[in-house]
């Protein structure tokens, strides 16, 4: 190979990486964003599911619903004693 078509080489393999890198490097961005939204999808879609059985449970468990309350509120029976915990600082 002559030094010309050396240059010639060098050349063609420069301009292919000037013309073809940007849009490769777009796309590998692209490409990841793209997972971490199929992931936040893929999660908020589990959030939505839990958040329904939740609903349903709030709706139709008795015990669920007084559990809760009973944590929210602090909803006691009569004749119970509440025991508090010290706050922390």
């Amino acid at each position: 190979m002559s030094h010309f078509g050396k240059m010639k080489f060098w050349l063609f393999i420069g301009i292919g990486v000037v013309v073809f890198l940007p849009p490769f490097a777009k796309y590998q961005e692209l490409r990841h964003k793209n997972n971490k939204l199929e992931q936040d999808l893929k999660d908020t879609r589990a959030e939505i599911k839990r958040l329904q059985v939740n609903k349903v449970r709030l709706e139709t468990d008795m015990t669920y619903i007084e559990g809760r309350a009973r944590d929210k509120i602090g909803l006691v029976r009569k004749g119970e004693i509440v025991l508090k915990e010290p706050e922390k600082r």
